[in-house]
């Protein structure tokens, strides 16, 4: 069976964080036989540059862009639904020193005509700029298909309370009167980190997603297929339940599951982007029985990450390689782990001594992403980093920690070149 390779990099880990340099690195993948390209989410990132923290769902991070806005480019309709609100919403808070929607005036928080009229003017930067946007960034799809090689996105499950989407519809999510959540979105204590993750982002109103027809997510991935061929869904498993920890909590560790409409939204899903093989369920953490059982009768791949592969009992661990399967496609790593080196330095020797025969210790990582790929079926997903074999100092995320993360990024893409190239060879 054919699988296809794969490398984990975001756009800002270039050494020019641009869509012009993206073109490179799709010429530098296509000349040594990769087929996929995943980044982050490409959306604005928050104040501590963490990409699936945004103030918005849909609008392109426009630091992507060159540096001269090109001639008049005409607006994509595909735009319609989001991208005025974000215009707006823009402008506004430029306006009012980049304070959240929560705390302007009570007529532009409610969304008074009359009020937001004053701002159509000083949206109109705002507007053009993501329509430049969508324009270099389809530019962009476009070459890499023409390369053969997919491009895949990130969605993050949950969105900012202080985002253009909460801001232009209330009524979908979880707040009081004034606009202001009790709960909020995370995870419970997990391998990521033992006090569970308090993310702060709002949780969905389904019933009201469901009185609207399931419009603002079909919007969502209509927007990810213009973007991408593929899309990978982060969290997945908060369509079956998600963990609602109240907001004054410190932590994830108090919360209460809330349950989701996983049966409703995933075919919603797959008719969207055209087909289960265009997306990729992030089904890492507490795994429910009910979302794996849809996900695998869908034909959504899972993921499976070879840094888990290794905990409690090795026959029954699905992130093992002697148990992947078609499924699901496999991962050395992803942004939330260390890298592939930094993983090997800290396990403990009685873990290292069980992996054996699985590796070659004179070729430690590139023995690690060989075993990775030679088991994986569909197709293996290698962090940049791991294919250059760098210490944890280069690692992308701590989850649960909001400074210092998100930074790592090339000196210049021909340093990268003799890794792409071991990693198309093997």
């Amino acid at each position: 069976m054919a699988k296809n390779r794969g490398i984990l990099c975001h756009i800002t880990s270039l050494p020019n964080a641009s869509i012009r340099e993206a073109h490179k690195f799709v010429d530098l993948l296509a000349k040594y036989n990769i087929q996929q390209w995943q980044m982050l989410p490409i959306t604005p990132p928050d104040q501590f540059k963490s990409p699936y923290s945004s103030p918005s769902a849909f609008a392109g991070n426009v630091d992507f862009l060159s540096t001269h806005l090109g001639k008049d480019v005409p607006p994509n309709d595909d735009d319609n639904y989001w991208i005025q609100d974000w215009c707006l919403y823009s402008a506004i808070k430029q306006e009012f020193e980049h304070r959240p929607w929560f705390e302007w005036p009570q007529p532009l928080r409610d969304r008074n005509p009359e009020a937001l009229k004053n701002f159509e003017n000083k949206s109109s930067t705002f507007l053009q700029s993501q329509i430049q946007f969508s324009y270099e960034w389809s530019g962009l799809k476009e070459y890499a298909s023409s390369k053969n090689i997919e491009l895949i996105g990130d969605v993050p499950i949950f969105v900012n309370h202080d985002s253009a989407d909460v801001w232009a519809h209330r009524e979908l999510f979880l707040l009081d009167e004034d606009g202001m959540p009790t709960e909020v979105a995370g995870t419970p204590p997990d391998y990521f980190n033992k006090d569970g993750q308090k993310w702060g982002t709002v949780l969905y109103n389904w019933e009201a997603h469901r009185k609207d027809n399931w419009t603002w997510w079909i919007q969502r991935m209509n927007r990810m297929k213009q973007l991408f061929h593929i899309v990978r869904i982060d969290h997945f498993l908060g369509f079956d339940r998600c963990w609602a920890i109240p907001t004054t909590a410190k932590n994830g560790k108090k919360g209460r599951w809330l349950d989701g409409p996983v049966e409703e939204i995933v075919p919603l899903m797959i008719d969207t982007m055209g087909g289960p093989h265009h997306i990729i369920a992030e089904n890492l953490g507490i795994a429910t029985p009910e979302a794996e059982s849809i996900r695998i009768e869908a034909g959504i791949p899972g993921m499976s990450v070879l840094q888990f592969g290794y905990d409690g009992d090795f026959k029954t661990n699905p992130h093992h390689p002697s148990n992947y399967d078609d499924s699901v496609i496999v991962y050395t790593g992803t942004h939330d782990n260390n890298t592939l080196l930094g993983w090997w330095n800290e396990l403990p020797e009685s873990i290292k001594l069980k992996l054996g025969n699985d590796i070659d210790t004179d070729e430690l990582i590139w023995s690690l992403i060989r075993l990775a790929f030679d088991n994986s079926q569909l197709g293996c997903i290698v962090p940049l980093q791991d294919l250059l074999e760098l210490p944890s100092s280069a690692r992308m995320n701590f989850p649960g920690t909001l400074h210092g993360n998100w930074l790592w990024s090339l000196n210049d893409l021909k340093s990268a070149e003799y890794a792409i190239k071991k990693f198309g060879l093997i």
